[in-house]
């Protein structure tokens, strides 16, 4: 599926009560899993053997799961719950009436935890003709990387050399600014007093210029 090396399929069905058995989870997320998805499929297993790259210091295998859904939108808690569970790199492929939607979350490294899950980034919707996941790097690491980037667009675009740590704590800035900008001009909109909006405008104006120059 997406062009991945047929050498890397899996193909193993996972029971979706799998995430939710067993465990202390509210019953909103227990009823995202029952009503929102049909299936869970294990589809590809991404690791130095089945690609023929060297290992990685941080990743070791990335594990590719297909989720056909009942409804196009899906609780994000679901992802998350299956990213916490699972202390592998993952990527979800979800399809609903023939068209898919790549996600996946930044995984990086924690003192308490194997990985710590933060932003999650996805694809519009495609279908298997228009969209390829290519396989670029020399180990895990860096394949994982390109992954991610490819996933995630334009929103995590590389710039002057920067690691993908760097990029996503650049967009995490970037979104940071954007809502005390939504915030300020709210704040503008309302004010009557003449000198207060002269002033709220002079401190957008600086939140506008810094979030160009990111």
């Amino acid at each position: 599926m997406f062009a991945l090396p047929e050498g890397t399929y899996f193909g193993k069905l996972v029971p979706k009560n799998k995430f939710y058995d067993k465990l202390t989870i509210d019953k909103k997320l227990e009823r995202s899993f029952i009503d929102q998805i049909v299936s869970i499929r294990w589809i590809h297993k991404l690791s130095a053997d089945t690609l023929n790259v060297e290992k990685g210091s941080i990743v070791e295998e990335v594990e590719v799961f297909h989720i056909k859904l009942k409804t196009k939108e899906l609780d994000l808690n679901v992802l998350r719950q299956m990213d916490k569970q699972l202390h592998y790199h993952l990527i979800f492929i979800l399809e609903y009436e023939e068209q898919y939607q790549l996600w996946t979350g930044y995984k990086e490294e924690s003192i308490n935890t194997a990985f710590k899950v933060g932003e999650y980034y996805h694809t519009d919707w495609v279908r298997t003709d228009t969209f390829d996941l290519k396989i670029n790097g020399l180990n895990m690491d860096t394949v994982y990387e390109d992954l991610v980037r490819q996933i995630a667009g334009n929103t995590l675009a590389r710039e002057n050399g920067e690691s993908l740590k760097e990029s996503v704590e650049r967009q995490q800035a970037r979104d940071k600014l954007k809502k005390e900008i939504d915030k300020l001009r709210a704040k503008v909109r309302k004010k009557k007093q003449f000198n207060r909006q002269v002033e709220l405008n002079k401190q957008l104006k600086t939140l506008v210029k810094q979030l160009e120059e990111l």
